[in-house]
C-alpha cells in the first residue's frame, strides 16, 4: 500500500485588496480605527483538494493568475490558508523565490542562518552543514561580504545551496531553476536530479508541457483558483492543451 505524504483538503486563500490609495501610515491608521478602509475580497484559491503518495511527481498547470504560486506557498507554510488544511509528512525543501528571506545588510554567512531559520532548519543543523553550504555555493571569500554587494546570480546560488542542504521528502519547484552561470546551473540541475532519483515527492510548476510530461506522473489544472482537472499526467496535459488553444 502506498504511503500518503501530502494531503491538501478544501484549501481556500483569500486576500483583501484595498480599494483606495492611502498615502501614509498615519492616514492608514486613522482610516483603520474609523473603520473607513474598504477592501475587495480576492480568492486566489477556492476549495482545492488533492493528495500525493511517496514518490509521486505532480505537475501544476494553469495560466498566469490561476493560483499556482499561491498554492505552493500554502503547501510550503509561507501562507496560512483562509480555509481548509494541509497535512505534510517529512522534510520539505521549497525552491520558490530563492533567498526571499535574505537581509542585504548581512553577510552571506549570516544569511545562511537567517534564511535557514526561515526554511525551518535548526541552528545546530546549520552549524553542522555550513561548510557544505559554502562549498556548494562557490562563493569563497564573498561569504563574509554583505549581500548588498552580491550579484543576483551570487544571491541565487547562496539561496539554492541553503535550500538543498537537506535530503527532502517533498520538493517544491516553481519553474525550472536557472541559477548562476552555466557551470553552476549544471551542478544545480544534477543536485535536483539526484533528489528525483532518491524517490522524493515533487510538486512542479511550469508553463512547459514538455517538462511536466518528462518529470511528472500526475498533474492538476488550476483555473481562477479552482481545481478543474486532476489525474494521470498525459490525460491532464491533453485537457490543458485543449483549454489553451
Amino acid at each position: 500500500m502506498s504511503e500518503e505524504i501530502l494531503k491538501v483538503e478544501n484549501v481556500s486563500m483569500k486576500f483583501n485588496l484595498s480599494k483606495e490609495k492611502v498615502d501614509s501610515v498615519k492616514e492608514y491608521m486613522i482610516k483603520f480605527f474609523r473603520r473607513e478602509l474598504k477592501y475587495n475580497e480576492f480568492w486566489a484559491l477556492k476549495n482545492v483538494s488533492f493528495s500525493l503518495n511517496k514518490g509521486d511527481r505532480l505537475g501544476i498547470l494553469g495560466l498566469n493568475g490561476a493560483g499556482k504560486s499561491t498554492l505552493l506557498k500554502v503547501i510550503a507554510g509561507v501562507f496560512k490558508p483562509t480555509e481548509g488544511s494541509v497535512e505534510r509528512h517529512g522534510v520539505l525543501a521549497p525552491m520558490i523565490e530563492l533567498g526571499a528571506g535574505f537581509d542585504m545588510q548581512y553577510t552571506g554567512k549570516e544569511n545562511i542562518y537567517l534564511y535557514g531559520a526561515v526554511l525551518g532548519y535548526s541552528k545546530k543543523f546549520l552549524d553542522e552543514r555550513i561548510d557544505e553550504i559554502i562549498e556548494f555555493s562557490e562563493l569563497g571569500d564573498f561569504i563574509d561580504v554583505p549581500l548588498k554587494n552580491y550579484s543576483s546570480g551570487m544571491k541565487a546560488r547562496l539561496g539554492f545551496s541553503i535550500a538543498t542542504v537537506v535530503n527532502p521528502d517533498i520538493l517544491i519547484l516553481d519553474e525550472v531553476l536557472s541559477v548562476g552561470d552555466a557551470k553552476f546551473r549544471k551542478k544545480s540541475e544534477k543536485k535536483i536530479m539526484d533528489m528525483f532519483a532518491s524517490g522524493v515527492t515533487v510538486l512542479f510548476v511550469s508553463h512547459s508541457m514538455e517538462q511536466i510530461k518528462k518529470i511528472c506522473n500526475k498533474a492538476i489544472i488550476l483555473q481562477k483558483g479552482q481545481l478543474v482537472a486532476a489525474g494521470d499526467v498525459d490525460e491532464v496535459a491533453a485537457k490543458y492543451a485543449e483549454m489553451i488553444k
